[in-house]
């Protein structure tokens, strides 16, 4: 018996291929959907964190497990969970405005905090932070064989535009100035 004859059987309905198979096993409760991942995003967006000390030449950050680099084949995680990269892709689905810790991030990456810059796998600023940082958007996707096999590029990826705007200590320095001056007006 077919998919399709069995959705006809218990649904009197025709058959739609989006989640077929849990509507059609749903009547014997042998499977659903699952939290987060009840259904997949069809794109891959990642953000590309990089700085800069002239605001014209810009270094990418190196995650661990995040598709930066692409000659980086895709990692085998199980059973580790990687926390921020985890939380990258996240992110990359909403603004940076929806995820205040994004924020906190990149303003550690600016005082060059130990425990931030643990959590990549490089940091392009080994003498000192950087004076600038910003984040990229960008669409991952895998090449095809003959382009791995050309290039050595498991990933190719198209730009999507910025994501989080070029700040400065500086920048931060003065937003944090203004916020003070405000509060202490009694303004919000």
């Amino acid at each position: 018996m077919s998919v399709s004859e069995l959705h006809q059987m218990f649904f009197d309905v025709p058959f739609d291929s989006e989640n077929a198979l849990v509507r059609i096993a749903a009547p014997f409760q042998i499977a659903n959907t699952y939290g987060l991942f009840a259904s997949m995003t069809l794109t891959r967006p990642e953000i590309v964190v990089q700085g800069s000390n002239d605001g014209v030449t810009w270094l990418d950050y190196q995650f661990p497990y995040k598709p930066v680099d692409l000659g980086q084949p895709p990692h085998w995680v199980e059973p580790y969970q990687p926390r921020l990269d985890w939380q990258m892709w996240f992110a990359a689905l909403s603004d940076y405005r929806a995820t205040p810790w994004f924020t906190n991030f990149m303003v550690r990456l600016l005082q060059g905090s130990p425990d931030v810059l643990r959590l990549l796998k490089t940091n392009p600023f080994h003498d000192a932070p950087p004076k600038y940082v910003r984040a990229e958007l960008f669409d991952y996707s895998f090449t095809d064989f003959a382009t791995r096999r050309a290039t050595g590029n498991w990933w190719k990826r198209e730009p999507h535009g910025l994501y989080f705007p070029q700040i400065s200590l500086e920048d931060v320095r003065i937003r944090a100035e203004a916020t003070r001056h405000r509060a202490a007006r009694g303004m919000p």
